[in-house]
């Protein structure tokens, strides 16, 4: 979460919906698209609600439609490149909340997670909650998502990137409590933005014109803590050579931002509770106590209720503290949001530089200086540090990026990427159809086909447990590009790999989608899609309906075939 101009609402997206009705319970879910990577990166997190799905009518995907608007702006315009057919890809509502995606009828590739659909392909309300990655002619990425739809509040900047359905429910929340002088306790994963949401309520509130008192509580020793809390009389303890002030008395009149709370010592915690309780302090070596007049903002990410079942917080001071409650939601939850800070982080790096925002793509009018590649991979990457990671990320590509034409993943950000979580689609798309499972790869297969070791890097071998510990993760090596593959060298390894394409990719060192590409210029390899019903039945007849054999027989991804079996009701 950082700067940003824009309105922090969730209505008015796209096309007019119309008065929606009043409902007592959940907000009305809209499904929505939002731009993640475009050649044009002022159009990142773009969105369009299709309201037509949800009224039951069908929406078109495609050069031209739907026209695409900052939030929560109105008018809007298509997505407008050349390389997209101007006949759509189709968006049918399905029942319970689902949405059915035909391709065929299009000439725009179009690839969900790591899976070209050749076809059509039906994406549940669990997979459109979690949110499914769409990527267009290799050109540009959208989010397929539900969003929640509120009445329009009224919009105060407060330093945040972001229009999520999570960080628009912490706008409200900071709204409803920021003129009161209740204590607040902001809780969170680190690296969420508990600090910058203080800063948003202390710049509502009436304290507005003084300052905001922070201090970690984790950063001082515990000898010191009372001391630096409340403030100290000369000679109160060794080395104490003057009057100190303290932080309580710092912030008379003003906002004292406690971070770090659960790190506080137990006799401080006690000191703290009476400061709240009666609102005095008393300072070490201080003969009377002194009314203190602060409104107090506390941060944690620890677990003081289960802190306080051991012991080691004192429940009071928990109830105290949590005059109100905020959760900060961690970035996973905030999906449509990865590509808008990414690229807004990007320009603050590339502006730092001197450089003029944004960068030109190079010689070929057409490249891209960011792909969706690597914006894919980002968004689907589960951030275990949250928004603090994502900026040192974004800081790290724009130096790396220094006299490049295209940006690209370092290999220590392959490495640590691929060393941890990564997001996985819902419902049937878990273990691998549409998207990476927790902790492999993302655009690796999942399970025992694939061969995949989780957390390893992209067409790094398998290593056992004793000799990760012993020589650390693989040191990932850049993939290769599509031209550097011959089409000989593709079809030996789709032998080899008995036509698993993630395997494929492994070994030949490659991206899936690159894969895609050199499969669709290859006239020696056919898809599961070109395949015709009597071809695939009589295969099915022969073979007693092993999954296996026809794949190789057929000579096909096993995944692609399972489904038109689906589709020709033969499994």
């Amino acid at each position: 979460m950082t700067a940003a101009s824009d309105d922090q609402t969730t209505t008015g997206l796209g096309r007019h919906v119309g008065p929606l009705p009043p409902s007592r319970h959940a907000p009305v879910k809209l499904p929505a698209l939002t731009i993640l990577c475009h050649p044009r990166l002022d159009r990142v997190g773009e969105r369009v609600l299709l309201s037509e799905l949800a009224a039951g009518r069908s929406a078109q995907l495609s050069r031209q439609e739907p026209a695409f608007a900052p939030p929560p702006h109105t008018l809007g315009v298509p997505l407008d490149d050349a390389h997209l057919s101007r006949r759509p890809v189709w968006l049918h509502p399905g029942g319970d909340g689902a949405i059915r995606l035909v391709a065929q009828d299009s000439r725009t590739q179009v690839m969900a997670g790591d899976e070209l659909l050749l076809t059509e392909r039906t994406f549940s309300a669990a997979e459109l909650t979690d949110g499914v990655v769409l990527t267009l002619a290799h050109r540009i990425a959208l989010l397929l998502h539900a969003v929640p739809v509120s009445p329009p509040v009224a919009s105060t900047p407060l330093g945040m990137v972001g229009h999520s359905p999570a960080i628009l429910s912490v706008q409200e929340e900071i709204r409803r409590v920021a003129d009161l002088d209740v204590p607040i306790l902001l809780r969170g994963e680190t690296g969420t933005g508990k600090e910058l949401v203080a800063h948003a309520i202390h710049q509502l509130g009436r304290r507005r014109e003084q300052p905001l008192v922070a201090v970690n509580l984790g950063a001082i020793p515990p000898s010191l803590a009372a001391a630096e809390l409340f403030g100290a009389a000369k000679g109160a303890y060794t080395g104490a050579v003057r009057d100190q002030e303290g932080y309580f008395r710092r912030a008379r009149g003003a906002t004292l931002f406690l971070d770090e709370i659960g790190e506080a010592p137990p006799d401080v915690q006690v000191l703290l509770l009476r400061a709240l309780e009666t609102g005095e302090i008393y300072p070490l070596g201080g003969q009377r106590p002194e009314h203190i007049d602060a409104r107090i903002i506390a941060a944690t990410d620890a677990d003081l209720e289960g802190k306080a079942r051991d012991g080691t917080f004192r429940l009071p001071l928990l109830h105290r503290l949590a005059g109100y409650e905020i959760r900060i939601p961690p970035l996973r939850e905030r999906r449509d949001d990865i590509a808008r800070l990414l690229v807004h982080f990007m320009r603050d790096e590339w502006e730092k530089l001197g450089e003029r925002w944004p960068p030109a793509p190079g010689a070929d009018p057409a490249a891209l200086w960011l792909s969706p590649e690597v914006v894919v991979r980002l968004v689907r990457y589960d951030w275990p540090g949250n928004v603090r990671q994502l900026r040192n990320v974004a800081r790290q590509l724009i130096i790396a990026s220094r006299g490049r034409a295209e940006v690209a993943l370092t290999p220590q950000l392959e490495r640590v990427i691929a060393m941890a979580p990564v997001v996985a689609m819902s419902g049937e798309a878990r273990g691998g159809a549409l998207g990476a499972v927790s902790g492999a790869v993302p655009g690796a297969a999942s399970g025992a086909a694939s061969g995949a070791v989780s957390g390893a890097a992209p067409g790094a071998a398998p290593v056992t447990a004793a000799g990760a510990a012993a020589s650390g993760p693989p040191e990932p090596r850049a993939l290769r590009r599509p031209s550097e593959v011959g089409e000989a060298e593709m079809l030996a390894e789709l032998e080899a790999n008995r036509w698993d394409l993630a395997a494929t990719a492994r070994a030949l060192h490659i991206s899936r989608p690159s894969l895609y590409v050199l499969i669709e210029r290859s006239g020696r390899v056919r898809t599961a899609g070109d395949l015709g019903a009597d071809e695939i039945t009589r295969c099915h007849q022969d073979l007693g309906g092993d999954l296996d054999e026809m794949a190789m027989h057929l000579r096909v991804s096993k995944s692609a075939l399972r489904r038109r079996l689906r589709e020709l009701g033969l499994r």
